[in-house]
């Protein structure tokens, strides 16, 4: 999965993007202007292969939402988890209507994916993930991402969830270097319980690794790891849905070799698709040694995450779900954040 630079596809962007071994694009808030540009670039980007190609960005809430101007502002997933400590059923609730809500103006646009939600804990350590946690509390995480993947489903979207084992008990932030998580295996179960719930009720269809060694049990990131991937998340979770690296391009990776290097090793670990944004010539790079790349499961996987029930965003706009949904999250309180964008 890659990104591209602009408002539209470039013959550059055009030419990568028919690689085999390319399945998807990501977008980011360089690539929106308004909702008619979007549309225009999402409807290109359909055009470019057949089957066509994933399309996703990040749109959790909060300061990871990366389409602002005409779409309704996610409150930090944090405010959630406060809601949750004066009124369970309520935040269950609200957060059902924001997973909604993310789903159902991203699909009016033709995205297919957000990778939400980030089921992280709240450790109160960690500067990268701080408000994008719902709670530190694993039963609190596990109610409140569930109603939140039940909302994206029913508004068309498929639910990724991120960083698995666990990305909020380490300080670094994985874009700038590599964090090493010390903690024994018994105590990083409590990371991986919202997995394991999200697993049981069948409304998980991508998990996204993090870019952290947890030192106890493998010497390198989960995301090149067979240990977290096959291990734990595909034997002892049972997990059967798609398998994300995150963004090679983190300087966390990079003593990995190369970035056609790295993006082998996350797929011989177990990952199904691979992230590499904001560098183009690496990417080329590693297209290229990938182009004879084939997994038949991986695609029967990542196939699933092809939105669903896309509608008109006139229509979505005058529903009164939507305006219902609208002041329901207006409603909800908490501070400006600004944006993250990496």
């Amino acid at each position: 999965m890659l990104d591209i630079d602009g408002h539209s596809l470039s013959s550059a962007d055009r030419e990568i993007l028919r690689e085999p071994a390319v399945g998807g694009v990501i977008l980011f808030a360089r690539n929106y202007a308004s909702p008619s540009q979007l549309s225009d670039l999402v409807a290109a980007i359909r055009a470019v292969r057949t089957p066509p190609l994933l399309v996703a960005v990040d749109h959790e809430g909060g300061r990871v939402q990366r389409f602002r101007d005409g779409f309704t502002a996610i409150p930090p997933m944090r405010d959630l988890g406060r809601a949750y400590d004066r009124d369970a059923d309520a935040a269950k609730s609200l957060a059902q209507t924001a997973g909604w809500m993310v789903a159902s103006e991203l699909r009016a646009m033709d995205i297919d994916l957000s990778f939400s939600p980030c089921v992280d804990l709240d450790w109160g350590v960690s500067e990268i993930i701080g408000n994008r946690a719902f709670h530190r509390s694993p039963t609190v995480v596990a109610d409140l991402a569930s109603e939140f993947c039940r909302g994206l489903r029913e508004g068309g979207m498929s639910s990724v969830a991120k960083h698995f084992p666990g990305h909020g008990a380490v300080v670094p932030d994985s874009h700038e270097q590599l964090p090493v998580d010390r903690r024994s295996y018994g105590d990083l179960l409590d990371d991986m319980r919202p997995y394991e719930r999200l697993i049981g009720t069948r409304r998980l269809a991508g998990v996204m690794l993090a870019h952290i060694v947890y030192a106890e049990l493998d010497a390198i990131p989960a995301g090149f790891s067979a240990y977290w991937i096959q291990n734990q998340l595909r034997d002892q979770l049972r997990y059967d849905g798609a398998v994300f690296c995150d963004d090679l391009s983190m300087k966390a990776t990079r003593q990995f070799g190369s970035m056609a290097t790295r993006a082998q090793l996350a797929l011989e670990a177990g990952c199904d698709m691979v992230l590499i944004c904001n560098d183009r010539l690496a990417a080329q790079a590693a297209v290229a040694a990938l182009r004879d790349y084939s997994n038949p499961l991986s695609l029967v996987r990542l196939a699933r995450l092809h939105g669903t029930g896309q509608v008109l965003r006139e229509t979505l706009l005058a529903s009164d779900e939507w305006n219902a949904a609208t002041e329901r999250l207006a409603g909800v309180s908490g501070r400006p954040e600004l944006e993250l964008n990496a």
